[in-house]
């Protein structure tokens, strides 16, 4: 895990982007407590993929069904679904 003062972005971007190039994310304090993160276009993609088109589908079918789920069932099985990507 990489930390740096916030500081170290303004004042070094270059050295902050580097890092992130080569070491995944930094992560950037102000006065001693965590801020910000900083990735790469990759590792956010990674991150976060198509979660905005998948919303937009379920609003989508929602609107034509009755059926619902129960939080345990939508996050347990986002939950699996990382726990598989995490596996691979």
């Amino acid at each position: 895990m990489q930390i740096m003062p916030v500081s170290e972005l303004r004042n070094h971007y270059a050295a902050v982007e580097e890092a992130v190039a080569t070491g995944g994310p930094v992560f950037l304090t102000k006065n001693g407590y965590g801020s910000m993160v900083v990735m790469n276009m990759e590792q956010y993609e990674s991150l976060t993929g198509n979660v905005e088109a998948m919303l937009d589908a379920a609003d989508r079918q929602a609107a034509f069904t009755t059926m619902r789920y129960s939080h345990d069932e939508v996050f347990g099985a986002l939950r699996g679904e990382l726990h598989r990507a995490d596996a691979v």
